[in-house]
């Protein structure tokens, strides 16, 4: 068995080119993250596959995909507070990630300091 080991593929007329598919791990892979801070002004902090934030309520961020993904996907929410962060609204469009709640152990919605949210799927 060989190894390929590179910093940057090029297509054969110079450009750079997609990421290799490799199907056998493509269900295994993320399709997009994002790791943000909903207090204050959102911010993304750092993303894959991610364009945007929206602040839509006290506790609750809509998502945004650049490039899009099947809407049966699964997702991952994580936080650095004393809660859980909570699917509000399934996702309707490729493009479109969902609306997350942030909701403390006692039931209260806020915002949150640091959210991440991870996508598989398709």
């Amino acid at each position: 068995m060989s190894t390929i080991k590179a910093n940057t593929l090029l297509h054969s007329d110079g450009s750079t080119t997609n990421p290799p598919s490799i199907p056998a791990l493509d269900q295994r892979m993320a399709k997009a993250w994002v790791n943000f801070n909903m207090t204050g002004t959102q911010a993304i902090r750092s993303s894959y596959n991610v364009s945007s934030i929206t602040d839509t309520n006290t506790g609750q961020t809509t998502v945004s995909f650049t490039n899009p993904v099947h809407v049966d996907r699964a997702v991952t929410g994580l936080s650095s507070a004393s809660g859980f962060v909570s699917l509000y609204r399934i996702p309707t469009l490729t493009s479109d990630g969902g609306e997350f709640r942030c909701i403390h152990n006692n039931g209260t919605v806020s915002d949150f300091i640091h959210v991440f949210l991870t996508y598989f799927g398709e």
